[in-house]
């Protein structure tokens, strides 16, 4: 029994120790803390006072009123509340007319060229009109020569001189134009009507 009674009074002793010590550390971050809740609560009313000074010394400059105009101005434009009523508005009836006024004036602005191809399609062939400008020239003519004379007639058309001389080798290839060298450069007329005269001549010597 004694030696029970001891070893209470030495663990009792513990826990009293080392509750006293742990109370001690809790009073001691208190002491720390409130001290510094003290000190920031400290700062933050000198720093409110010294708000509240500043303030009055601005109102009684008037320096509030001076920024104040310049940066309303730019903010209460014009533009910024008609676009907010635009916004408002579309979203009722004005975004179903507006989403097909868009691309109307995009499709009006394709018409044209969608014009010019319907119109092209009426008008000759770049072949046609090479075989029309010879025939109703008298000298012989060169592809540049042409081709400068068609996009005259036509200023719609691009016409290149390279692809008018492809042209006109296609007509020689076919018979319908002929082609003559004079020198470097080369001149196509139109076929001339007496081809088929000569052809006709020996027909009626046979006969």
């Amino acid at each position: 029994m004694p030696e029970t009674t001891a070893e209470t009074t030495e663990l009792t002793s513990q826990y009293s120790a080392q509750v006293a010590a742990d109370l001690e550390r809790n009073l001691k971050e208190q002491d720390r803390l409130s001290g510094e809740i003290d000190a920031l609560q400290a700062q933050l009313a000198a720093l409110r006072h010294d708000h509240s000074v500043l303030v009055n010394i601005q109102q009684a400059l008037g320096i509030t009123a001076v920024p104040a105009a310049p940066a309303a101005e730019p903010v209460a434009t014009v533009p910024a509340p008609r676009k907010k009523r635009a916004a408002a508005t579309g979203k009722g009836k004005q975004t179903k007319v507006e989403k097909p006024a868009a691309p109307a004036r995009k499709r009006t602005g394709k018409k044209s060229p969608a014009r010019t191809p319907a119109a092209s399609s009426t008008t000759p062939t770049l072949v046609d009109l090479v075989r029309e400008h010879l025939a109703g020239q008298s000298e012989p003519r060169s592809a540049t020569e042409i081709s400068a004379a068609l996009g005259q007639q036509h200023p719609e058309r691009t016409v290149k001189t390279t692809v008018v001389r492809t042209t006109l080798e296609g007509l020689v290839a076919r018979n319908q134009a002929q082609r003559t060298k004079q020198g470097a450069s080369v001149f196509y007329t139109a076929p001339e009507v007496a081809e088929p005269a000569h052809s006709e001549q020996p027909e009626q010597q046979s006969g």
